[in-house]
């Protein structure tokens, strides 16, 4: 079976193949507003960063990414952990609706030091997201509370405060701090380690993981802006893994609580109607 970072690999390069894919419905700077064109951007990201949540060890990975927008609406800013949403109410400027994410998994295959230990599966997550722009194009409050779909793998609700700034035409720069809280199940099955997954590893004691603060950190971005239908953007997301998710084996022993990515976007964006 291949690995989570081979599956999100190839998600990248098929979303890739469809940024060019979509170069004969590329955006128009003169296309005029209409009810049923929509403008959807593709995106691929390639990650350099922990191979799974707690490890010590950095790998690459692939990521795609994915918006929509009726023509005729101004895109929205966003930062680059910012999950799949749609906006279906404003409840006084307060933005709510669905969000859809991804979640990463774990094996030994990432680590032959987690032999012994319960593989975490690599899974989609929904919830919903509600955001607030106290000011209005700068700054950007937003919460995301996203369930597990299957497997019982937990609850997490990620808080971000986020500033942006454009810098001429073309640059767009963006900063903010992080919080993340999960519940019970998702702790558990990230980070506790049973009586009979300690004896089989050897290498970690029994540890039980409660629900609760997960982890704070801040994440910076800058995207260009090449064209109407093009942009790049670059990123770093830096979190420290506090409480039991710090104090778990799997982190403190055989990881590190300090979890730093980097990464690179390219977007395509493109008009199609129904």
């Amino acid at each position: 079976m291949a690995s989570w970072d081979t599956a999100l690999f190839r998600a990248a390069a098929v979303s890739l193949l469809l940024l060019l894919l979509g170069s004969r419905s590329a955006l128009s700077q003169d296309a005029k507003s209409s009810d049923n064109q929509w403008i959807i951007t593709l995106g691929g990201s390639v990650e350099y960063g922990p191979s799974y949540e707690g490890s010590k060890h950095l790998s690459f990975s692939g990521m795609p990414s994915f918006d929509f927008r009726r023509l005729g609406e101004a895109p929205e800013y966003g930062a680059p952990d910012d999950n799949i949403d749609y906006g279906l109410f404003d409840i006084g400027g307060v933005d709510i609706g669905p969000v859809v994410g991804l979640r990463g998994g774990r094996s030994a295959f990432d680590d032959s030091e987690l032999q012994g230990l319960h593989s975490v599966q690599w899974n989609l997550d929904a919830g919903v997201f509600a955001q607030y722009w106290p000011i209005e194009d700068r700054l950007r409050v937003r919460a995301e509370t996203r369930q597990a779909l299957w497997g019982g793998d937990g609850l997490l609700a990620d808080l971000s405060l986020d500033w942006f700034q454009p810098v001429g035409d073309r640059w767009l720069l963006s900063a903010g701090p992080r919080m993340s809280l999960a519940n019970g199940a998702y702790m558990r099955n990230n980070f506790a380690v049973s009586a009979e997954d300690a004896a089989k590893s050897g290498r970690v004691e029994a540890f039980d993981a409660n629900g609760g603060l997960k982890s704070i950190g801040f994440t910076v971005a800058a995207t260009y802006t090449v064209s109407p239908a093009w942009s790049v953007q670059i990123y770093d997301k830096y979190n420290r893994l506090v409480g039991d998710a710090a104090d778990s084996p799997i982190t403190s022993r055989l990881g590190s609580a300090d979890q730093n990515v980097i990464g690179i976007t390219l977007n395509r964006s493109f008009q199609i109607g129904f």
